[in-house]
């Protein structure tokens, strides 16, 4: 499969998340990625969009988010990258899923998703921006 990308700028809020995850589908169902893995990307996805529109608005409440989508060297990857407060949310400690629901602390489940969900997960901070990077494989 040869290397393709499509690049979006999401604008800072909840419902543009689901216009987005309709063009990065449509982008992938015509390269003929796997509905199963395509679905467990945009879940992804969707969880890291919502981490940086709900807890990562500045003091304006604008973030500029970039999203980077790349098929090739058999993966299907995304950076997606935020010009918020440098936050790495790799590391964050996993949280207990065993504990009792009372017991639990808020939070945390969206990037303990994304762990389990993806191949590779990585953390950087760019210049003024946190990029996340994350794929799944889909070939060999």
């Amino acid at each position: 499969m040869e290397r393709d990308s499509l690049t979006l700028a999401i604008p800072n809020t909840l419902g543009d998340i689901p216009r987005a995850n309709k063009q990065i589908s449509a982008f992938c169902t015509a390269r003929n990625v796997p509905p199963k893995l395509l679905n467990r990307f945009c879940l992804s996805l969707d969880e890291v969009l919502t981490n940086i529109i709900t807890h990562g608005v500045g003091d304006d409440g604008r973030r500029a988010i970039a999203v980077q989508i790349d098929i090739g060297g058999g993966y299907l990857s995304a950076v997606v990258s935020d010009d918020g407060t440098p936050f790495d949310p790799l590391s964050l400690p996993a949280p207990d899923i065993h504990a009792p629901l009372e017991e639990r602390k808020i939070g945390g489940l969206g990037i303990h998703l994304l762990r389990q969900l993806m191949d590779k997960v990585a953390y950087r901070r760019a210049g003024d921006r946190n990029e996340l990077s994350f794929g799944i494989k889909i070939s060999g």
